[in-house]
């Protein structure tokens, strides 16, 4: 019992520090942008050292990508085996509308900073585990698709692909306008326009 009690003090811990170095990162790219996220920029902000940084993240786009953890959860009854394409439509819409608030919440600038073309973390090809939108996205379109719930005009690579696409352009001009248009009503139009066109 007494290891029980320890193991979570250090969970607890290991917690607080990975929270404190991205806080840290998260104030940097506000005020400096990505071009000054450095390592040690990090690290001198968050108080810790390099091991400790290491320890707990790969690299900075790592780091940068730890946001997503922290997303509200989605409800799991919206990604069941949809009864039909316009409920496959509004369950994939519904998991962005979700990442937009979360958006919201991170600010105008952290997101102009991590929407950047040096940042990895978005590169789908070396995606690390943690719950992407599109993972869970490309995750129901399988689940709907072996079903036969749905059924697509495109691969369900393609599809995600597409989709992510949109959502990055979506976020992009999100920032761009320092937050004066509505994302969750942009998000909506295109996804559901080009959902459309592609589930049958």
């Amino acid at each position: 019992m007494q290891s029980d009690i320890k193991l979570s003090r250090q969970q607890q811990k290991s917690k607080e520090t990975k929270e404190r170095i991205f806080q840290a990162a998260k104030e940097i790219l506000q005020k400096n942008g990505y071009e000054n996220l450095s390592i040690k920029n990090i690290c001198e902000v968050a108080g810790v050292s390099n091991g400790s940084f290491y320890h707990h993240f790969q690299s900075k786009d790592d780091l940068l990508s730890y946001h997503l953890e922290e997303q509200p959860s989605i409800d799991p009854g919206v990604l069941e085996i949809p009864a039909d394409k316009e409920s496959a439509k509004e369950a994939i819409v519904e998991v962005y509308l979700n990442y937009a608030s979360y958006c919201d919440v991170l600010g105008v600038d952290f997101i102009a900073g991590y929407y950047h073309t040096r940042n990895q973390a978005l590169n789908p090809d070396i995606r690390t585990e943690r719950p992407y939108p599109i993972v869970t996205v490309q995750q129901y379109l399988e689940k709907a698709v072996a079903a036969n719930a749905i059924q697509l005009k495109l691969s369900i690579e393609e599809v995600v692909t597409d989709i992510r696409m949109l959502v990055i352009g979506n976020a992009f001009e999100w920032a761009l306008r320092n937050g004066k248009v509505d994302m969750k009503k942009n998000i909506r139009r295109s996804i559901s326009h080009y959902l459309d066109g592609v589930l049958i």
